[in-house]
């Protein structure tokens, strides 16, 4: 008669051999006097400030999913606003790098909305309520970023007038050059004929295009050997632009999926809004040399 077969006593010689070799790497395992892992993280803050509001079981992705993405926006901030300094001072490889992770970072972005897309319109109408007036169209990090690379506009200073440490870091971004202000400003150092109008200006107008600067940067394109770091710069501006493009398109279409043509909690038409948002060219002369080369 045989024995039936004993799972613990199956897996007692795994669980041995990785006990031995945890012991063989002499891994760190008291953290009673030192600094863990989760010390340094700050986890006990982060996993606890999930709260959800509803009931409903699929909350939690609703939360995580825009938690991370501020997480993510914070990082976009360090890097965008560092590389606009390096421009300024004429250190463009230390930029071009920053300007690469800014673009990656946006790339996670986009595929982080493959996650919240697994959210049925049913299970976010049951969240919905719960969620009052607050909205991404908030986000003060997203704003820090859009008044960042160019994209000025007044009226969204006011969501933040209630909060006066937000607001101030809002109202920073919107006063100061952008990141393509800095590059302008660079091509003008450089003896292109960048306009004044366009290197000495009020920041906290909207960009518009001139056709000098187009053809400055033409004077770049069609001369790359001899503008070569100049060069780079307009396509990690291609690159960071084409990488924003597809982060508001994913944007806009998980919306319309989930929600489908419903007004925003924060007022806005929801879809109708975002999708106006996409017409938005952030660095337009860049894109118009391609047709003019």
């Amino acid at each position: 008669m045989t024995c039936p077969h004993n799972p613990v006593s199956a897996t007692a010689p795994a669980a041995h051999h990785t006990e031995a070799i945890v012991a063989e790497e002499k891994a760190q395992l008291d953290f009673s006097q030192s600094m863990s892992y989760g010390d340094y993280l700050q986890l006990d803050a982060i996993l606890s400030a999930q709260k959800p509001l509803s009931p409903a079981h699929d909350e939690l992705l609703f939360i995580v999913q825009h938690q991370t993405s501020e997480l993510w926006m914070k990082l976009m901030l360090h890097e965008l606003q560092a590389a606009i300094q390096h421009i300024a001072r004429d250190e463009l490889n230390p930029a071009f790098k920053m300007l690469a992770r800014v673009s990656k970072i946006m790339e996670q972005l986009v595929h982080a909305w493959d996650v919240l897309a697994t959210m049925t319109p049913p299970e976010y109408s049951a969240i919905r309520p719960y969620l009052s007036s607050s909205s991404g169209f908030q986000s003060f990090q997203y704003r820090c970023i859009e008044f960042a690379l160019g994209n000025k506009n007044a009226a969204m200073l006011k969501p933040h007038a209630h909060a006066p440490e937000r607001l101030a870091l809002v109202q920073a971004a919107y006063q100061a050059p952008s990141l393509y202000d800095e590059a302008l400003r660079l091509l003008a150092r450089r003896g292109l004929a960048v306009p004044a109008s366009h290197t000495e200006r009020d920041w906290t107008q909207p960009y518009e295009a001139s056709d000098a600067v187009e053809q400055a940067w033409l004077q770049v394109y069609r001369h790359p050997k001899d503008h070569w770091d100049l060069y780079q710069l307009g396509e990690e501006l291609t690159d960071l632009e084409d990488a924003f493009r597809l982060w508001r398109f994913r944007h806009v279409t998980t919306v319309e999926r989930v929600i489908g043509f419903k007004r925003g909690t924060g007022g806005t038409g929801g879809v109708s809004y975002l999708r106006k948002m996409l017409d938005v060219v952030l660095f337009p002369e860049i894109w118009k040399l391609r047709t003019d080369l």
